[in-house]
């Protein structure tokens, strides 16, 4: 095998080089984010800041989250950028008056509408990472955020979290979702493995049964979108299928990102119980393999689709960078886990199409978007808003699976 392909190949030296070489310059790349206040602009394609858009509050959180990460792993400069975060988190984003964080603000300054379960738990999963970088107010943060969590967004009848409120807190949508539950799930395993509260791995449980329940009655296609009562809307946003946060049909990228969130968390739980962990090891196999052989390669070029319909046909051919982020992720536990040589194999085959396509070797980070040519696009997600997705594909292949990234980092649980 030669050096270039070992490169690619999981466990070996030279792609464990590889990936902190792409950490760095991802590091390097986020490295404007902070606007005055320090709420994160929206980064362009040389990490630019584009100040005519949005400043939005999940992505000020990733940001707080990723340099934590930083912080960790002992990048020059991480300290200053989680603090400058952690400031626009509790200051301009936060709404003193009704509770919780605005979706964000305005280029002008003025407040985005409605209060969102998806930004509320990136707000838990910056305060979690913000402790265990040692950044002062992120324990305060933690509290906060999950007693707003908890009164606004939890419901503990149904075991599954609520999506919009209005600004004040006193409409609720009727809209469910479970792009917000899957980062709820990944919000509450940081609180039990950051401040040893366990009832919350309990709760991620709760929500990951409902949606193997839903998944396997459905081919392992995941529905994303339900009423209020919970039943799936599977012709939802038909007329908009490349919705950056709710397109129509199945999204093979969140099928593989649950896969790997349901391991991690069956890995934590059931230690000591060894066939239900099998059974949810199982579980992640067949959403993981479902999706890739549904979004991967499937019309031609190499690249995930975005979405699909029901019956596995794609949608909407786009290749989105997360969607790679978590292919490189899931791959790689789901080896780690089984020893089954296809994982590897995919693996490999993932970080090559990452060296050759999606890596802008020029101006840095991931390119966000790409049709299906894999020419550059940005119909969706033009220049490169954050980097929290390609950031954790540099790391989680070679953390202990059982354990969220930062508290794998923090406490040297590395392969």
């Amino acid at each position: 095998m030669c050096k270039t392909e070992r490169k690619y190949q999981i466990d070996t030296e030279e792609n464990r080089v590889f990936l902190a070489e792409v950490r760095k310059e991802l590091f390097d790349f986020g490295h404007k984010f902070p606007s005055e206040r320090g709420s994160s602009w929206y980064l362009g394609d040389d990490g630019t800041p584009w100040k005519d858009r949005s400043r939005e509050t999940y992505v000020s959180c990733r940001m707080a989250h990723v340099y934590s990460l930083g912080v960790l792993l002992g990048h020059e400069g991480s300290e200053a950028l989680v603090d400058a975060a952690l400031r626009g988190i509790t200051g301009e984003l936060h709404d003193t008056k009704n509770g919780g964080w605005y979706a964000g603000l305005t280029a002008d300054g003025k407040i985005l509408p409605n209060k969102q379960c998806y930004a509320h738990a990136f707000v838990i999963l910056a305060a979690t990472s913000g402790i265990l970088a040692g950044r002062p107010g992120a324990e305060a943060l933690l509290q906060e955020a999950l007693e707003v969590y908890d009164r606004y967004f939890w419901n503990e009848e149904e075991g599954l979290s609520c999506d919009t409120w209005n600004t004040e807190f006193t409409v609720l949508e009727d809209y469910r979702g479970l792009n917000a539950n899957m980062h709820t799930v990944e919000a509450f395993l940081a609180v039990a493995d950051v401040a040893g509260k366990d009832e919350y791995r309990v709760r991620a449980g709760r929500i990951i049964q409902k949606v193997t329940g839903w998944a396997s009655d459905n081919g392992w296609r995941i529905p994303e979108h339900f009423t209020e009562k919970w039943v799936p809307q599977l012709e939802y946003n038909k007329d908009r299928p490349d919705d950056p946060f709710k397109p129509y049909g199945a999204t093979p990228g969140h099928g593989i990102e649950w896969a790997r969130l349901i391991a991690q968390w069956a890995l934590s739980t059931f230690k000591d119980d060894a066939e239900a962990l099998e059974r949810y090891i199982a579980v992640s196999e067949h959403l993981y393999c479902r999706a890739v052989e549904d979004g991967w390669n499937c019309d031609g070029a190499p690249g995930i689709v975005y979405t699909t319909d029901w019956n596995g046909k794609p949608i909407v051919h786009d290749r989105m960078h997360w969607t790679l982020a978590e292919a490189i992720n899931t791959s790689a536990i789901l080896y780690h886990q089984t020893g089954n040589r296809r994982y590897a194999d995919d693996y490999a085959q993932f970080m090559e199409y990452l060296d050759n396509t999606v890596l802008d070797h020029v101006n840095g980070s991931w390119f966000h978007q790409m049709d299906s040519g894999n020419q550059v696009m940005g119909t969706v997600w033009p220049g490169k808003p954050d980097i929290y997705h390609a950031l954790q594909a540099t790391l989680i292949p070679y953390c202990a699976a059982d354990t969220s990234v930062a508290p794998a980092v923090k406490n040297g649980k590395m392969k």
